[in-house]
């Protein structure tokens, strides 16, 4: 959801910009996201339904100038594989942006009802409208 979010309000914007996720770790490589997801995302116009769940690498400290993290254990798993503190400060909680300096997880809907994925689904929005308000500043 945040990667359809976020290449939506960067589109709108016109902010070219090459935005990609991936988890840390390998268990849902190749699968399309969860259907709730897709039917949330269609909701705000939003087609998520053509991407695929890859792993993060360590190419993508190279890939990215941004690395944004979901959860704090997702956090510590891409920490681990930085070398440099170049890439160190690549990264950051997502929810950091509306709450600068709190290591705010992004709650995962997965265990609940369609309602939870549309709170998650506001949360992204208000996040990444307030990173495409950054990147305007710059």
């Amino acid at each position: 959801m945040a990667e359809g979010i976020l290449r939506d309000r960067l589109e709108k914007a016109g902010i070219n910009a090459v935005i990609d996720s991936a988890g840390t770790a390998d268990y849902h490589v190749g699968e399309a996201p969860d259907h709730r997801a897709i039917r949330c995302m269609r909701q705000y116009d939003i087609d998520i339904s053509g991407l695929r769940a890859r792993q993060f690498s360590r190419d993508d400290f190279a890939r990215f100038d941004f690395i944004f993290t979901m959860d704090e254990s997702n956090h510590r798993n891409v920490m681990v594989q930085a070398e440099t503190e170049e890439e160190k400060k690549k990264v950051m909680m997502f929810l950091e942006l509306l709450f600068p300096g709190k290591k705010q997880s992004v709650p995962d809907p997965w265990f609940g009802e369609m309602d939870g994925f549309f709170e998650v689904a506001e949360l992204l929005m208000n996040a990444s409208d307030k990173f495409v308000t950054q990147l305007q500043v710059e």
